[in-house]
């Protein structure tokens, strides 16, 4: 495959406008609430970074597209359900996976409408393939995502955050077995992991591209409790970076300055 790096996280909520709420007074400038087709069942808020983004997943009611999602709510609570990686030929990376033993599934292509505060509307379109449910990884699910109307998404009024936020860093894991965590997300998505570190360190690293966010997994901490996950953000605000880790819909959030 030749994937592209993390293009967004999906956190599950159980309640989106609480949720909506707590991110906007942290500083985060939210997009319009988005509604999913109706098999899907589900809503959301994203949070567009620079080249990836948070999203805010609520479900409205219960059907088979969203099942996945309620189960995880009903195992773990809110928290980091999904990741999605980008992908520039979305078919030829399902074939790719395919030919390597992985069940993907797709690619599906869909689209959705956008509406603009100057009132213009443009249509976002995608393609995605999954992989296989079973194939989750510390109950993180796994899909991949091609933006064919990139313009349509990553509109620069929803670009400009009050705490200076501008892109994903890393995602940490707490597990058990860090090693063996990051060798099963790294064979589902080709990318060789590598020990982060001292030797007693236990963090493991998967770099999902140049500039892109890495994923980590860790052994559990007195701040990070097994199974609990981290987003560290990059911020140009000094202030924001300062603040203490902000916890809240499964995730501690904390800013870091982008080393260059």
């Amino acid at each position: 495959m030749a994937l592209a790096g993390l293009d967004h996280v999906v956190i599950a909520v159980t309640d989106l406008d609480r949720a909506a709420r707590a991110w906007a007074a942290l500083g985060f400038t939210l997009s319009p609430r988005g509604v999913h087709s109706a098999h899907m069942g589900t809503i959301n808020h994203t949070l567009m970074l620079g080249p990836d983004y948070i999203e805010l997943l609520g479900v409205v009611q219960p059907t088979d597209g969203n099942r996945p999602t309620r189960a995880f709510l009903e195992r773990n609570g809110e928290g980091i359900e999904r990741l999605a990686v980008r992908t520039t030929d979305a078919a030829a990376d399902a074939a790719a996976a395919r030919a390597g033993g992985i069940a993907a599934i797709g690619p599906v292509a869909f689209s959705r409408p956008v509406e603009r505060a100057d009132g213009k509307r443009l249509d976002a379109a995608f393609s995605v393939f999954y992989w296989p449910d079973e194939a989750r990884v510390a109950e993180m699910r796994l899909f991949a995502c091609q933006h064919h109307t990139p313009g349509a998404v990553w509109l620069p009024e929803l670009q400009r955050h009050d705490n200076g936020a501008r892109r994903i860093l890393r995602l940490e894991r707490a597990v058990g077995d860090p090693e063996s965590a990051a060798r099963g997300l790294a064979g589902l998505l080709g990318i060789a992991p590598r020990r982060i570190g001292a030797d007693d360190d236990g963090r493991w690293r998967i770099a999902t591209a140049p500039g892109r966010a890495d994923i980590d997994f860790i052994e559990p901490t007195a701040a990070l409790d097994e199974g609990a996950a981290r987003l560290v953000l990059a911020s140009d605000d000094l202030t924001t970076i300062r603040r203490d880790a902000w916890r809240g819909n499964g995730v501690a959030l904390v800013f870091e300055p982008e080393r260059r």
